[in-house]
């Protein structure tokens, strides 16, 4: 066992470290083989491909272990037309509702993947750790967090507090969070279609920074956008073709645009009517493999 640094990673065995009790004491570990569950629940396929229009904290149109992949970005309860102003308790156990129903209509091996940002500065509220710790203890195994760097669309606008001072000078995030999750099983057997990774992004795709810049909300139609290339991305990293994906909080469709450029079905939910309408209007008209998918925002 080498004290300092490790060799090269090709035939690395991790076993030993996996056995440490860091990981063995902590009740977050991968299930062994003979306690996972390969079923995989079929459902009603007309259900497919459309936002519908009520809350993810029942999602009764997934029968339990139908879905491969979850994709998407919560609200962040700061006050958008759409938020509510609720307590942080409270914002927690709605989130935790829907991860719960995520956790029972997700496969064995599926992944769940949360786009977040931290938000304020007095104190600064750390959703990225407050989201694992539920998804946790929910019963997720966290896979890993892609720092999401986006200064090449932050401005050059100053987060000011003490200008040139040490007494009080402000931090100004330019990146968002995702954390990667799955089911019980790190590994996914029974995959229901082909893989579409390229050679050149998986190599890229697979590190834990990522560069492109945010999307525009004038261009979306919708306050709060994510640009088409996240859930692409993910949905390339993590399912293949004819697979499922869910998006909670659909918004303006992002994620079904994403699923549909890729080969894939998916569905979301929206409790906006107006938000419902604009995801289901834009997923129909849009060209798989358009330009129009290229610049697409949720």
């Amino acid at each position: 066992m080498r004290s300092f640094g490790t060799g090269p990673r090709v035939g690395h065995d991790s076993s030993d470290f996996y056995r440490r009790k860091m990981y063995t004491e902590s009740g977050n570990c991968e299930p062994t083989e003979d306690q996972r569950s390969v079923v995989q629940s079929n459902l009603n396929e007309s259900f497919l491909n459309q936002t519908h229009l009520h809350s993810s904290e029942d999602m009764w149109e997934l029968p339990d272990e139908s879905v491969h992949l979850m994709v998407t970005s919560p609200p962040y309860n700061v006050g958008k037309d759409y938020d509510q102003d609720l307590p942080l308790e409270e914002y927690r156990n709605l989130l935790k509702g829907i991860w719960k129903e995520t956790y029972r209509v997700l496969v064995d091996g599926g992944r769940a993947c949360i786009n977040v940002a931290n938000l304020g500065r007095k104190p600064y509220l750390p959703l990225n750790a407050i989201v694992s710790l539920d998804m946790a203890e929910i019963g997720f195994l966290m896979r890993g967090e892609i720092i999401w760097n986006k200064s090449a669309s932050a401005g050059t606008s100053c987060a000011w507090g003490s200008w040139l001072s040490p007494s009080n000078p402000v931090l100004r995030d330019v990146h968002e969070y995702i954390l990667v999750f799955s089911k019980r099983s790190f590994g996914r057997k029974n995959l229901q279609g082909e893989p579409s990774l390229e050679k050149d992004d998986f190599l890229e795709w697979t590190k834990s920074l990522w560069s492109f810049p945010a999307a525009s909300a004038k261009a979306s139609g919708h306050p709060a956008p994510f640009p088409v290339e996240l859930p692409r991305r993910l949905i390339h990293l993590y399912s293949s073709t004819n697979e499922i994906v869910l998006d909670p909080f659909m918004g303006s469709g992002t994620t079904g645009l994403a699923a549909k450029q890729t080969n894939r079905n998916w569905i979301g939910y929206e409790t906006s009517r107006e938000y419902c309408r604009l995801a289901n209007a834009r997923t129909e008209s849009a060209k798989i493999n358009g330009s129009d998918l290229d610049s697409a925002m949720t």
